[in-house]
């Protein structure tokens, strides 16, 4: 349960026969799921012909879909029903799968692997620190925000005007921080979640999937931005 003298200190006990490590471990799992999921089905399309069309073709109907999903699982999570936010999260998976085949074919995989074993390490560094750090984390949310606009408009000013090797290499290092950060404020989130949750295991079971989905948006988004890092990189040499 909660600890008074460390707001983001738990045991291993709660009033609804959910245990804190048994919520934390479950929320890595399915977001681990969800990566699995993603890049599974990204290799799968970038190497089956037919599914790669598919892909392809409908491209911007499923970035919509994905953004319709997020949607719905973010606004309604706590009416649903468990089995419907788990199914929700893994159609998005599936999607951004879908999405992501164009990456196996713009990028080598030596590049992508190498891109996702450095956010696999980034995003460990960050989550641990999230989970251990006694700081409250809670007033980095606006600041983060502000980030993730700021970063927005970046992108679209770089899309219109272009950055240049060294402006873009110094934008998605940005990004990579700026994902860190968020990877260590939504870790610590868990214990919010946990905490608020305890006493309604469906919900603590809800909270899970939504927490899973934050922090597999976060190790993407780190991934995305090294790809760009190393890919750019390669291409200079």
């Amino acid at each position: 349960m909660y600890n008074d003298s460390n707001p983001y200190s738990y045991n291993d006990s709660s009033a609804a026969g959910l245990s804190w490590s048994e919520y934390q471990t479950g929320t890595f799992r399915w977001m681990t799921i969800g990566l699995a999921v993603t890049f599974g089905l990204a290799y799968l399309a970038a190497h089956v012909p037919a599914l790669f069309s598919v892909a392809y073709s409908l491209f911007l109907p499923i970035s919509i879909a994905e953004l319709v999903l997020v949607g719905i699982l973010s606004a309604r999570v706590q009416t649903m029903q468990v089995s419907t936010a788990r199914g929700l999260f893994l159609g998005y998976s599936a999607l951004n799968g879908l999405v992501f085949s164009m990456y196996f074919i713009v990028f080598d995989v030596s590049t992508l692997m190498m891109a996702f074993l450095a956010a696999a390490v980034y995003f460990g560094l960050s989550a641990v620190y999230g989970a251990r750090t006694e700081k409250d984390l809670t007033a980095w949310g606006p600041r983060l925000m502000i980030g993730l606009v700021a970063m927005i408009v970046c992108s679209v000013i770089g899309m219109l005007f272009g950055f240049g090797f060294a402006g873009s290499l110094l934008y998605c290092g940005v990004g990579v921080l700026l994902f860190m950060l968020l990877t260590a404020y939504d870790t610590q989130k868990l214990q919010q979640y946990y905490y608020y949750y305890a006493n309604d295991e469906e919900m603590a079971e809800k909270s899970s999937i939504y927490g899973a989905l934050s922090l597999y948006l976060d190790f993407i988004n780190i991934f995305l931005y090294l790809v760009r890092i190393f890919g750019r990189s390669r291409r200079s040499n």
